[in-house]
C-alpha cells in the first residue's frame, strides 16, 4: 500500500473514505444510545433526551446507510 494518501489511487481514496465516514456514523449513534441509556439510568440529567438521542442515532444511521451505499460500489 502507498505510504501517502495522494499516492493511493483515486478507487482505493473512495473505499476508505466512505468507510471512515460509516464507521464516524455508527460511532455518533452508538454514543447517542449510550447517552441515552445513562439519563434513563440517572447518572446524567434528564431533560428529554433519550428519546431525542434515539431519534438522532436513527436518522444517522438512516442516512448514512442511504447516502453512501456499500463500499467499493461507488
Amino acid at each position: 500500500m502507498p505510504p501517502d494518501w495522494k499516492e493511493m489511487p483515486d478507487e482505493l481514496q473512495l473505499v476508505l473514505a466512505s468507510e471512515a465516514l460509516r464507521r464516524a456514523a455508527e460511532t455518533l449513534a452508538e454514543h447517542a444510545e449510550l447517552l441515552a441509556l445513562e439519563m434513563e439510568g440517572g447518572a446524567l440529567r434528564d431533560r428529554g433526551g433519550p428519546d431525542a438521542l434515539r431519534l438522532f442515532a436513527s436518522v444517522v444511521r438512516a442516512t448514512s446507510l442511504e447516502g453512501l451505499g456499500p463500499v467499493g460500489h461507488a
